[in-house]
C-alpha cells in the first residue's frame, strides 16, 4: 500500500511499501525548470528523504514533456533588477542549485532518475548526478548554453563524471541534442526502454535495490563517490578501512550466514 501523497506546489511525494519514494517534479508549465521554489523544495525532500529509515530508495521522475528544462531563464533575467546587475542572485541560486546536486550524491540512499521527458541544461545534470537513470526511447538531452552564449559550467560537473571526456566536450560545445540510445552509449543513462515500459522498468530496479541492507548501501554509495577522486593506493586502502568496518556489520554478518545456510537474510539495517 502506498502511504498517503505528501506534496506540495511543485513536487509529488510518495511513498511505497517497499520504501521506494517516488519525487515527481510538478511545474510543468515551467517544463519542470529549477526554479529557487523547486531547488528549495528538492533540497527540503532530499534531506528528509536520506534522514527517514522509511525509505530505502528514492526515484526522481517528472510530470509533463520535460523532465527538466534547467535554470528558469526569466527568474534568471530578472535578477538582473539589481544594482550588481544579478551577479548576487546569480551567485546564490547557483549555490542552491550545486547544493542539491551534492545533496543526491551524498543522500545515503540510492537515487535513480526516471527519465520520461527531455532533459537540458541543469536538467541535464540532475540525470547525471543520479546513481542510476533509466530513460524513455524518444528523449533527448543537451548542455545547450553555447547557444545563448552561457557554458554549460555546473551541468559540466555531473557530466563529465559519466561520460568520457571527448563525449562530455561535445556535448558541451555544440549544445546539441542527444538521443536517448547515444546517451545510453556514452554512459549517461544506465538502459532506455519504450516510454510505456520506463516506470515499470525503473520501480522494478527500485524494489531490487530497496530489498539490500540500507546499511550496506549507504557504505557503498559513500565508499563509491569518496575513493574516485583518489590516487589508486590510497583508494585502496580507504576501501580496505571501508570493508573491514562492513565486515563487522550486524548485516554482513547475517548476509553471509543466510548466504551459507542458504535462506533469505533478515536484514536489521546495522
Amino acid at each position: 500500500m502506498q502511504q498517503p501523497e505528501q506534496s506540495t506546489d511543485l513536487l509529488d511525494q510518495v511513498l511505497d511499501h517497499d520504501g521506494i519514494l517516488r519525487l515527481t517534479l510538478n511545474d510543468v508549465r515551467r517544463r519542470n525548470a529549477l526554479s529557487e521554489a523547486m531547488l528549495t523544495q528538492l533540497g527540503t525532500a532530499f534531506a528528509e528523504a536520506g534522514a527517514n529509515p522509511q525509505v530505502r530508495v528514492i526515484v526522481l521522475a517528472a510530470h509533463g514533456p520535460a523532465f527538466c528544462a534547467g535554470h528558469d531563464l526569466k527568474e534568471m533575467t530578472a535578477g538582473r533588477d539589481a544594482e550588481d546587475n544579478g551577479r548576487a542572485y546569480f551567485s546564490k541560486v547557483m549555490a542552491m542549485c550545486s547544493g542539491v546536486m551534492q545533496a543526491i550524491v551524498n543522500c545515503p540512499k540510492p537515487v535513480i532518475a526516471e527519465v520520461a521527458g527531455t532533459a537540458t541544461a541543469a536538467g541535464c545534470q540532475l540525470v547525471a548526478s543520479c546513481d542510476l537513470a533509466y530513460a524513455a526511447d524518444n528523449v533527448r538531452f543537451s548542455t545547450p548554453g553555447v547557444h545563448i552564449g552561457l557554458f554549460c559550467s555546473t551541468p559540466m560537473v555531473a557530466l563529465s563524471r559519466n561520460v568520457a571526456d571527448k563525449h562530455a566536450m561535445e556535448m558541451l560545445l555544440t549544445g546539441d541534442m542527444t538521443p536517448a540510445n547515444r546517451a545510453m552509449e556514452i554512459g549517461l543513462v544506465n538502459q532506455v526502454v519504450a516510454s510505456d515500459e520506463l516506470q515499470a522498468v525503473t520501480m522494478d530496479v527500485a524494489r531490487k535495490i530497496a530489498s539490500k541492507s540500507s546499511l550496506t548501501l549507504a557504505t557503498g554509495k559513500r565508499a563509491f563517490y569518496a575513493q574516485r577522486g583518489m590516487p589508486l593506493d590510497e583508494a585502496y586502502d580507504y576501501a580496505s578501512r571501508v570493508m573491514v568496518d562492513n565486515m563487522m556489520a550486524l548485516d554482513a554478518q547475517e548476509g553471509i550466514g543466510a548466504f551459507i545456510e542458504k535462506r533469505q537474510p533478515a536484514w536489521q539495517d546495522a
